[in-house]
């Protein structure tokens, strides 16, 4: 059974659904959509509208208001769901969600942005070492793992406009990519890559410069898979028409 699934860092939910979110999901009509920095709290959810669509909804909220956190809207119902890593400083960031379904393991994901310097890149960095922990325990359990999410880097210089004017960027440092590296290197294909390797193809523009109409942007919103799951991997591309955000979605088709 072909499932689709869209990764999508909307950069605020109510800030989004003034610009039609919620009408494009119901028009898109993703199997499972994995969504990040809802910036809402508990008492501001519309769950409402979204199980009007058919959708199961799951949401980790971030302490602090009006920042990060992540939500999971899906069709089928997971056999289980699960917040956090449990590691306290990222969890009440509302960073990560994990749903079992079947065979299958989906990982719903915001890594922090480290654009600020200084004691949030350490952070990054931290949460970048720990997630690839959690990673690795988990697949030794659940071997087939789908991760969708912001992972705030370009991981190759044919994901970033201009990368010779980056290399100091946040998102772009060398060890962000070497992370990123060793990452894929540890069992994970990049759904992307795999269907489409032409440059300019991005995920994130700056509200600044008008860098969207210029396509100045950067490719840091992923749809990652075991290598296990190769052969049922399906399609996979990149929803750049679709501007709720400063990101646009990605998608993958998977059998599930």
């Amino acid at each position: 059974m072909i499932r689709r699934i869209v990764s999508y860092n909307i950069n605020g939910i109510r800030a989004a659904s003034g610009k039609g979110f919620a009408c494009w999901i119901k028009e898109e009509k993703p199997d499972i959509l994995c969504i990040q920095e809802i910036k809402i709290q508990a008492g501001q959810v519309d769950k409402a509208t979204f199980e009007n669509y058919g959708y199961n909804t799951y949401w980790h909220f971030a302490e602090r208001k009006g920042y990060s956190g992540t939500a999971l809207f899906t069709r089928d119902k997971p056999e289980s769901v699960q917040y956090g890593m449990n590691i306290r400083e990222y969890d009440i960031e509302g960073r990560l969600i994990r749903a079992d379904y079947n065979d299958i393991t989906l990982i719903c994901v915001y890594i922090p942005s480290g654009t600020l310097g200084g004691i949030r890149q350490d952070f990054k960095m931290r949460f970048l070492g720990d997630f690839q922990t959690y990673i690795g325990n988990l697949s030794k359990i659940k071997p087939n793992i789908i991760i969708s999410g912001d992972f705030n880097i370009c991981h190759k210089p044919v994901d970033i406009n201009r990368p010779e004017t980056h290399k100091k960027s946040s998102g772009f440092l060398p060890e962000e990519r070497e992370w990123f590296d060793n990452f894929i290197q540890s069992g994970f294909i990049d759904t992307f890559r795999e269907f489409n390797k032409e440059p300019e193809q991005y995920s994130w523009w700056s509200y600044r410069a008008d860098a969207r109409a210029k396509n100045l942007g950067w490719r840091i919103d992923y749809l990652l898979i075991s290598e296990s799951l190769r052969a049922r991997l399906r399609s996979a591309g990149i929803l750049n028409k679709v501007n709720h955000s400063d990101h646009c979605p990605v998608y993958a088709e998977m059998d599930f």
